[in-house]
């Protein structure tokens, strides 16, 4: 190759480099903290394949309500429900029609004990333990369909005076894994990978035992227009992100 035409080459390059980074752009994104794992898994993809940056923030989904309604930045809402981001696009805080379920969620009874549980979770019946960790009800889905567990099976009374609670699932695992619970319900996906528990012992719930854990994105009013934000609920559609949200466990 010539000198000339090299020159020509990197020039070009140099010219479409700089065209990308001009384009790229950065979203904003509140995360329920059950989908931080395949979040981060596929931010990596995301921002290979569109150069644009996610900043992620992780919490309880109505923790993040009340923050949006509050005025936060945030610009994507990836929450662990479906009924928080249909109130906030009726009440004008989310872009209409934006809304879609990026996942559904599944249970688990986690410990972080070996062979701890059978498949029916009769560990709860036997109560034979001082410590169950749920998270939030008010705040937290996966806290809300715990307990909605725990009432089907007729325990909710008799478990009451153990029950020890997280702000979201994310610190009901630390509670498990620490020891400070012997058992705990969490999301499947913050225990599981690629068909198998990662650590410890679970139970999956079956999921009649609980109204179903629907995740439903959403596109707020802050991210309308923002390429970067547009481009992230269009790439959670896509085959790629699709791999990685049922490698965690998750249906879709």
């Amino acid at each position: 190759m010539s000198q000339p035409v090299r020159q020509v080459l990197l020039a070009l390059s140099a010219v479409w480099l700089a065209s990308t980074q001009a384009l790229a752009g950065e979203v904003q994104v509140a995360v329920a903290s059950n989908f931080s794992a395949p979040l981060q898994a596929i931010a990596r993809d995301f921002e290979a394949d569109t150069g644009h940056k996610l900043l992620a923030s992780f919490g309880a989904t109505g923790q993040f309500y009340a923050q949006i309604k509050h005025g936060a930045p945030f610009e994507v809402f990836l929450a662990a429900d479906a009924s928080t981001p249909a109130t906030l696009e009726r009440e004008g805080e989310g872009v209409a029609g934006s809304r879609f379920t990026y996942a559904i969620g599944t249970l688990a009874l986690w410990s972080a004990k070996d062979a701890y549980f059978d498949d029916q979770g009769e560990v709860l019946r036997r109560g034979q333990f001082q410590h169950l960790a749920i998270a939030n009800p008010k705040t937290a889905p996966y806290g809300l369909a715990a307990t909605q567990v725990l009432a089907g099976m007729g325990l909710s009374q008799a478990l009451e005076a153990k029950l020890v609670e997280g702000q979201n699932v994310a610190q009901t695992l630390q509670f498990v894994a620490s020891g400070n619970a012997e058992l705990g319900f969490v999301a499947l996906a913050q225990v599981y990978k690629d068909g198998r528990i990662t650590h410890g012992s679970a139970w999956i719930v079956p999921a009649a035992l609980h109204e179903p854990i629907r995740q439903d994105a959403l596109l707020l009013r802050k991210g309308q227009g923002n390429p970067a934000a547009e481009a992230l609920l269009s790439y959670l559609k896509g085959p790629k992100a699709a791999a990685v949200i049922k490698s965690y466990g998750y249906q879709l």
